[in-house]
């Protein structure tokens, strides 16, 4: 993908809270990204054949939907978010965004970036369902998705609007003189996003590559003052659900971007400099790993549940259409469960859900995580471990 540099000068600012050498006039060069309406795809046949590879792999990974669909897509759908989280420098892992969500239920104090990583969880699974029935991607709908992400993020008061300052990558907190990189000036982001709009629209590309273009392109305007890294690795996941390659499961990308972080940088880098097919390489590979990662661990949930079942059926035989058994298939979106998540994601009375938990606390289901008659909590036993691994991407 090409561009220019275009040169820019920072005016002195002596109301600027700021070391001196900071307030001072100073030059740096923004990036203008070509639209990609005039863009033109040239991948070698290797590069081709890993994009095939990772869509194969996507594929196989959403022919597991015939069991119950929605905890297991909530599942992945949690670990990308942390995985998101983390490429912006949040460091909640799994087990305490799960003891935070449960603390949140019974109304007990959760930290900051817990409650905003579990917002964004709501956020970006209520956005791609939203955006990617959408007939088609306007900019209104980028907006939307940002909004959503950003609503409880300490900058929720520029949340859904484009920027009207410049921002910038790196360097100094004063000025973008000495920046690593600085985006388009707002004065471009209308143009900028119209042709991005246009560009999801269309599936000339692989779902992939348009996914991988449209990610790095996002990532090179940068259109809001923060949370463009969410929101765009968020835009990957609607394309890939509206060209059908992921109808049930998103395979959690940033997974692999967050562990490999330098690269997936490097690879923004190279996009930037012309070199399309060097970062497509890296954005497939990246989805290939993610896809085999993600139905390597659902294959695990399930026998987990599978196990589950079993103790429950061995040691305590309740009826068919018993409220324990629904409750094991909720399980891997909440792995950590109260009463009131548990008759909400069942539909059940909370008197039936109660009995169900004592039932399910009996044959070792579900383990107590405090012994006081109140706001209590239950984790599903040895999920959270299957959890832990998928987030670190091992």
């Amino acid at each position: 993908m090409g561009g220019q540099l275009v040169r820019k000068i920072w005016e002195y600012d002596p109301t600027l809270y700021a070391p001196a050498r900071y307030r001072r006039a100073c030059s740096y060069e923004t990036f203008l990204p070509d639209p990609l309406a005039a863009l033109e795809v040239s991948l070698s046949g290797e590069v081709a054949g890993i994009i095939s590879e990772a869509e194969r792999a996507i594929f196989v990974l959403n022919q597991g939907a015939g069991v119950p669909l929605g905890p297991l897509a909530r599942l992945l759908l949690r670990t990308e978010s942390i995985a998101s989280s983390k490429v912006e420098g949040m460091q909640v892992d799994a087990r305490s965004l799960a003891r935070a969500e449960a603390n949140l239920d019974i109304g007990r104090r959760v930290g900051p970036e817990a409650l905003e990583i579990l917002a964004n969880i709501d956020a970006m699974e209520l956005a791609i369902e939203r955006t990617a029935n959408e007939r088609v991607i306007e900019v209104s709908n980028i907006e939307a998705i940002h909004r959503s992400l950003m609503a409880r993020d300490v900058h929720v008061a520029t949340a859904g609007h484009l920027r009207n300052v410049q921002n910038w990558i790196g360097g100094n907190d004063y000025n973008p003189c000495g920046a690593d990189f600085v985006p388009p000036p707002p004065g471009e982001l209308p143009a900028l996003l119209a042709d991005l709009c246009d560009f999801c629209n269309d599936d000339t590309l692989s779902p992939l590559v348009q996914a991988a273009i449209a990610h790095a392109q996002f990532e090179t305007v940068h259109p809001f003052e923060d949370g463009n890294g969410r929101t765009s690795r968020a835009l990957v996941q609607v394309i890939l659900r509206r060209r059908g390659l992921a109808p049930a499961y998103v395979p959690p990308i940033s997974v692999m971007l967050a562990r490999h972080k330098e690269r997936y940088i490097e690879g923004l880098t190279l996009f930037r400099r012309e070199r399309v097919s060097d970062w497509v390489r890296v954005f497939a590979e990246a989805a290939a790993a993610a896809a085999q990662l993600a139905s390597h661990y659902m294959g695990r949930v399930i026998e987990l549940q599978r196990s589950w079942r079993e103790r429950l059926a061995q040691q305590v035989n309740p009826r068919s259409d018993a409220a324990a058994w629904p409750i094991i298939d909720a399980l891997p979106a909440h792995p950590i469960i109260t009463t009131s998540v548990a008759a909400t994601a069942t539909g059940r009375t909370r008197p039936a859900v109660a009995n169900a938990i004592e039932q399910l606390e009996s044959c070792g289901v579900l383990l107590p995580m405090t012994r006081s008659g109140r706001n209590r909590a239950w984790e599903a036993d040895g999920l959270l471990d299957l959890i832990v691994g998928l987030e670190s991407g091992q």
